[in-house]
């Protein structure tokens, strides 16, 4: 009995691959009931972010493979590959330590794109919410969850790994900046302001104050106009692309929010812009970049600067790694725990009953003589410093 892992993020495939792996909400619930309606699966979570599509399991030992094969099969039955392409080779598969041990680093951020980037947490506690509320998780997954969202809050309140945030949205904006040289005075479109890296966008760009903001979302999120913003409706677009410095689009459309043909047909005005696409899959053209004087960037395109965050970060990464990997080892105890569960009541209820008949002293005394009869050397030795600790703790406590 092991939790199971397989997962293709952004170390393992390419933004048109990714795009590919994303599932929308109505394909996740199915994915997971399907799964779970089967004959090895128990229980299914679902985690879909911009740069993973994981998909975490839990079954009997010994049906490992079973439980691997029903679930990738399941996965890319969904799908439709490009021609040509494979979409099985871009999977991985964990199981045990490194699957739990998986779970913990996204939910704390240290397998992001972007390390120590917040809104990863969000995602875990919401894909964990999705399969509560689908009646596929049960009580190892659930476990396994709680542990992690645990071990990352610990995390973001004892090392400074999130304590200057930097996100795919920080990122965008400073990819803006560095195309038109500055921000001050510029008219900025975002598509999709109602979305969660929209939403986060729009309060950095309020916040720098250098900017007039011109936002799209599927309702008036943020009061329909400020001093500095003013909220239109999504089919105005085009209307007020050329007058815009900057485009920013982050929605989970399944298709463009812009597309080249009507951009140019938009265009009058020859003046520097830059278009940003931060959504999988992608919202915007990319073949506006062959327009003069246009600039475009895709969530892959921001790499580089992540790297750069990771890199002064590392310290900070190694300490939450060992406070993740205790209440890892928390979760472990607890599970082979669980799977004895029934053992310890067995035995728990022959020594009360010798008690009751013999006395404590002697009931114990037949528990600590099987034990010896029962264990090889090794085994005896490893429960004997086992017993030492226990002692220890009564003393403490």
């Amino acid at each position: 009995m092991s939790i199971q892992l397989i997962s293709v993020s952004h170390k393992t495939a390419d933004l048109n691959i990714r795009s590919c792996f994303a599932l929308t909400k109505e394909q996740q619930i199915k994915y997971l009931k399907d799964m779970v309606s089967g004959g090895y699966i128990e229980e299914c979570a679902l985690l879909s972010t911009c740069n993973r599509l994981e998909i975490y399991l839990y079954g009997k030992d010994g049906n490992q493979r079973e439980i691997f094969s029903e679930a990738e099969k399941g996965l890319l039955r969904m799908i439709a590959f490009p021609e040509g392409v494979d979409g099985a080779e871009y999977l991985r598969f964990y199981e045990g330590e490194k699957a739990e041990r998986h779970l913990f680093f996204v939910a704390a951020g240290l397998d992001s794109m972007v390390m120590g980037e917040d809104q990863i947490l969000g995602q875990v506690k919401e894909s964990w919410q999705q399969a509560m509320a689908a009646g596929t998780i049960g009580t190892y997954l659930n476990t396994c969850f709680r542990y992690a969202v645990t071990g990352a809050k610990k995390v973001k309140t004892e090392t400074d790994l999130s304590r200057t945030p930097v996100s795919a949205a920080t990122i965008a904006i400073k990819a803006a900046r560095e195309y038109l040289g500055d921000l001050k005075g510029k008219k900025v479109l975002l598509i999709g302001a109602s979305g969660k890296i929209g939403n986060s966008i729009f309060k950095n760009l309020l916040s720098e104050g250098e900017s007039q903001i011109y936002m799209t979302s599927r309702k008036h999120c943020h009061g329909g106009k400020g001093e500095r913003y003013l909220e239109l409706p999504y089919s105005e677009r085009y209307a007020l692309l050329d007058e815009m410095d900057v485009v920013l689009s982050a929605t989970a459309s399944p298709h463009y929010t812009l597309t080249l043909d009507k951009v140019k047909k938009a265009l009058a005005t020859k003046k520097s812009r830059v278009f940003i696409d931060l959504a999988v899959p992608p919202d915007i053209d990319r073949r506006v970049q062959e327009l003069s004087n246009t600039g475009y960037y895709n969530i892959d395109d921001f790499s580089r600067v992540a790297d750069e965050n990771n890199r002064k970060k590392e310290k900070e990464a190694a300490a939450a790694a060992d406070i993740l990997e205790d209440y890892r080892i928390q979760f472990e105890k607890w599970m082979i725990f669980q799977k004895s569960f029934h053992e310890v009541q067995s035995v728990k209820e022959k020594i009360c009953g010798q008690a009751e008949a013999k006395g404590m002293d002697k009931a114990l005394s037949h528990f600590f003589f099987a034990l010896r009869e029962s264990f090889e050397p090794g085994q005896l030795e490893m429960f004997m410093e086992a017993l030492k600790k226990v002692e220890e703790s009564y003393e403490e406590n």
